[in-house]
């Protein structure tokens, strides 16, 4: 089980690394937008640093075709690391490139993924992760959680070395049902994982143990001061 994050927000990478237990970042033009650093690339290596070698990172190309994908994949992995995912959306050029990384070595991340032929086209290709668009496959009426396990499926069966990492939600249940049905990683916002801790009844938890506990040695006398 994985959890990634999907921003290139440097205060809240520092924050949910030093908080919750992320093993990786994503990011592509959208997430990246958000942000809107000056230098692009001095602002992924600082990422990198951040988030140390242990966890991956995954860097979006902008080209359409095959050969633009390539160089841009080139441009990423010579100006950042060579640990790099390179993330390629799952259309025709990108499954040549990416048959054409995964020929020389690289890492990849599949994404803008909508249905399972093209998952399955993704993992034939030899993609390590492969990211389906849970919300916005919902949105056009299909079943996400039907591709994951389809997906996830498939890979165990034929033994591939991949992992189906789930994107694109607006809830955390999204998430949840993401994880029930196979997926193996999620990358989301870290705004919408922080609402995992928004649930006013573990404050109230909290808040009762601690009235009880200095209803017997006193307020304000943790543990440490008996």
């Amino acid at each position: 089980m994985e959890f990634i994050i999907d921003t290139v927000n440097l205060d809240e990478i520092k924050e949910a690394v030093e908080y919750l237990p992320i093993v990786g970042v994503t990011s592509n033009p959208s997430i990246v937008k958000a942000t809107s650093p000056e230098h692009f690339f001095d602002h992924m290596r600082t990422i990198r640093s951040i988030i140390g070698k242990e966890r991956s990172l995954h860097v979006q190309i902008i080209a359409k075709d095959c050969e633009g994908i390539l160089k841009e994949a080139d441009k990423i992995l010579s100006e950042i690391d060579s640990d790099v995912y390179v993330k390629i959306p799952v259309s025709y050029e990108g499954i040549k490139a990416i048959k054409t990384l995964k020929s020389q070595g690289r890492k990849v991340t599949a994404t803008a993924v909508y249905d399972l032929m093209q998952a399955y086209m993704a993992l034939a290709a030899g993609a390590d992760y492969i990211a389906p668009y849970v919300n916005r496959i919902g949105n056009l009426g299909s079943d996400p959680n039907e591709l994951i396990r389809e997906c996830v499926k498939r890979i165990n069966t034929d033994g591939y070395d991949c992992k189906i990492v789930a994107a694109s939600f607006k809830g955390v249940k999204q998430i949840c049902d993401a994880w029930n049905n196979g997926a193996q990683a999620i990358t989301a916002p870290v705004a919408l994982l922080n609402q995992i801790f928004k649930n006013p009844n573990i404050e109230k938890a909290v808040n009762d143990f601690n009235a009880d506990w200095y209803s017997m040695y006193g307020e304000g006398k943790g543990l440490c001061d008996l």
